[in-house]
């Protein structure tokens, strides 16, 4: 039954892999994957429980004779539950940030980057696009951040080529940016929601390695584009009907949701309460100064609809459900004891942690990066996390450990070689009609030398 499991989650990684080809949703694959899992699992989760559970379940019994049905049970309440949890504050904190984006977004908080972009010098554009990309990314999700800079870029920029050089350098910073942070990735808020890492600690090993991997592609890229380009300028839109707020208003709303997400990791720290709990807090703080600012129109029910681009309402959902997903089929395979075996294999075959970077990068070329990071992560998990404490498999592998980061950098990286690698570069190929060897021939190279520059600095700075 192990097999049978472990082979349901490898060909959902393919099909994720292969999903330009297939246009089969990745996230109904994970989810899919996920639920086989475990029902696979708890088909033989007898076998199972007394293999690796044999004391909690004599506890949970209490004397009571053992059948199937308290088997399952057992299952179902004191191992199962512990991964719904796991992916819960992950899709929990995802949940809040993005709804902080769109409360944000609809009261014209993000309009001043329009201004900020109205140039016709090709490198200005492309630098002020590009850092306001990293900057916001490293504060919200990167694929929020992706396809509300494209929606921006994609209005100014009638040369679909041009978009196409701008659009590509979006996604570099937005991934680079993104793996900066705790909260601007994925992948950060699974180490840091596990206690594998600390938020300061994380961004500052990170810091140089992720500036290198994002200034040295976009410098090449700012070569490809003439000395001036074509823009078409649009008016502000009308926000009567939907908002009444002035710009101190609107600055005072974006303080409060951007300086409420760098509060997080400080709450998280003096609580030890989950950090989506404190994202939940900033939205709801958030909430009640958009609802302040707006009674009139919420008591006259002339609240509009909302101006958010589709995709990124579908996308976020998709990135959702894909990364409950992911996280339920790893645990199912977790349960099974295959990775404890495989982590055993590594070190005794493979302990070289830069090692097993460049092929975390090399794997997150095709598959999805945070499904790549979240298996190479689970081979070395561990319930809990002592500070300053060095685990089993080693000091790379303790809280703040070489190994966590490497893997986090490397398949940013290597989900950025190719646009199929991360959700940010499937919002490029879809927004832009992008074939993928394009991207590479011109772009995907560049990444790859960039990433390479990253990885020796890093290697310079803790080896």
């Amino acid at each position: 039954m192990t097999v049978f499991i472990i082979a349901i989650v490898v060909i959902g990684y393919l099909l994720i892999a292969t999903e330009s080809l297939t246009d089969v949703n990745k996230a109904a694959v994970a989810m899919f994957a996920g639920a086989v899992g475990w029902v696979l699992y708890i088909c033989y989760g007898t076998d199972y429980v007394m293999q690796v559970h044999a004391d909690e379940y004599a506890t949970f019994l209490d004397g009571a004779e053992a059948t199937s049905v308290t088997v399952k049970e057992f299952i179902a309440q004191h191992i199962f539950l512990k991964y719904v949890g796991r992916a819960a504050e992950v899709v929990l904190f995802l949940l809040s940030t993005m709804t902080i984006v769109e409360i944000l977004s609809n009261n014209g908080c993000f309009d001043f980057l329009t201004q900020l972009l109205k140039t016709r010098r090709s490198r200005k554009m492309l630098w002020t696009l590009s850092l306001m990309t990293f900057l916001l990314s490293a504060n919200l999700d990167n694929l929020t951040t992706t396809v509300m800079m494209l929606t921006i870029m994609h209005k100014m920029i009638p040369a679909r080529r041009q978009r196409m050089i701008l659009g590509s350098a979006i996604v570099i910073a937005a991934n680079c940016g993104g793996a900066l942070t705790v909260i601007g990735d994925t992948t950060g808020l699974v180490l840091w929601n596990k206690g594998a890492v600390t938020a300061t600690n994380f961004s500052m090993s990170l810091l140089v390695p992720c500036l290198c991997a994002w200034l040295i592609p976009t410098w090449w890229l700012g070569r490809m584009l003439p000395e001036r380009i074509d823009t078409e300028w649009h008016a502000m839109p009308y926000r009567g009907d939907d908002t009444n707020l002035n710009v101190w208003q609107r600055f005072l709303m974006l303080v409060v949701g951007i300086g409420g997400l760098w509060f997080i990791p400080t709450f998280h720290d003096i609580t030890k309460l989950s950090p989506f709990l404190g994202a939940g807090c900033v939205l709801a703080v958030l909430w009640i100064v958009n609802e302040a600012f707006n009674h009139k129109l919420m008591r006259s029910e002339q609240m509009a609809q909302r101006r958010m681009p589709v995709i990124l309402r579908y996308g976020s959902l998709q990135l959702m459900l894909f990364v409950m997903g992911i996280l339920l089929a790893v645990g199912a395979v977790e349960e099974t004891g295959a990775l404890s075996a495989a982590s055993a294999w590594l070190k005794t075959h493979a302990d070289n942690v830069w090692l097993m970077g460049l092929c975390a990068g090399a794997m997150s070329l095709v598959v999805d990066s945070f499904a790549t990071a979240v298996s190479w992560f689970s081979f070395f998990d561990a319930e809990e996390w002592v500070p300053q404490t060095v685990s089993d498999y080693g000091p790379a592998f303790a809280q703040n450990g070489i190994f966590w980061k490497i893997i986090a950098y490397c398949t940013a990286v290597g989900g950025t070689i190719l646009p199929v690698g991360s959700a940010s570069g499937l919002a490029l190929v879809k927004m832009e009609r992008l074939h993928v060897g394009w991207y590479f021939a011109h772009v995907g190279w560049k990444v790859l030398l960039s990433g390479l520059v990253g990885l020796a600095v890093f290697w310079l700075m803790f080896s």
